[in-house]
């Protein structure tokens, strides 16, 4: 585990984004953690989340011309994704879609900076792979190439069927799905900390039951 994700659980911890506890989940499962980047919602905490996605995006070494955000979770982290990138390396594109195409002014679907050569979609995290769905024949649409997607955590668990809707959307477009943290982290930050030793305990018995191996 990288400083930056040590850090980062530590502030998702801070903000009270992540939480331990009993979460009813869409899918019915009673989750021992919850994860809200919803959370992040003032300037101070929603521009640190974004260097923690810029810096997501330099550890991977990805070649990215664009950035995207899907309306609407992703448009204000491709916004402060895009200003910690520049402020980290240089400057970096973004743009997001409209849910309805705008029929006057400029009009179009999509807006901020165009679709062009390697697009990476920006999310908080993947449930079904819808967004993500939608997004890629967004981007192929305007003749540019999906190549890949960042999101702040990996569940890395089991959907509908035994591989989870990250590995399921990866192998589907054949395109990376990075994350700022997966599941592991959580765990391993808990052991580091030597607290909260109910919730890691209850975690380790979940993954056992629903997670994936990566």
């Amino acid at each position: 585990m990288l400083d930056y994700q040590k850090e980062f659980i530590q502030y998702a911890l801070d903000c009270g984004v992540l939480k331990f506890g009993e979460f009813k989940l869409k899918s019915g499962r009673t989750s021992p953690y919850f994860f809200n980047t919803g959370l992040f919602n003032s300037g101070e905490t929603l521009g640190r989340l974004g260097q923690f996605y810029a810096q997501t995006l330099i550890a991977s070494k990805l070649d990215i011309d664009v950035l995207y955000g899907p309306a609407y979770k992703g448009i204000p982290l491709a916004s402060a994704t895009s200003i910690a990138y520049s402020q980290l390396q240089h400057d970096l594109p973004f743009a997001f879609n409209r849910k309805e195409v705008k029929d006057h002014g400029e009009g179009g679907l999509i807006v901020g900076a165009a679709l062009q050569g390697k697009v990476l979609i920006i999310d908080d995290v993947i449930t079904a792979g819808t967004s993500v769905r939608e997004s890629v024949e967004i981007i192929s649409t305007m003749g540019a190439e999906p190549a890949g997607v960042l999101i702040a955590l990996d569940r890395q668990e089991k959907g509908e069927k035994e591989s989870s809707a990250v590995q399921e959307v990866s192998k589907q477009f054949n395109i990376p799905v990075l994350s700022i943290i997966s599941l592991p982290h959580i765990i391993e930050f808990l052991e580091q900390q030597g607290h909260a030793a109910g919730a890691l305990e209850t975690i380790k018995q979940y993954r056992l039951k629903y997670g994936v191996e990566y």
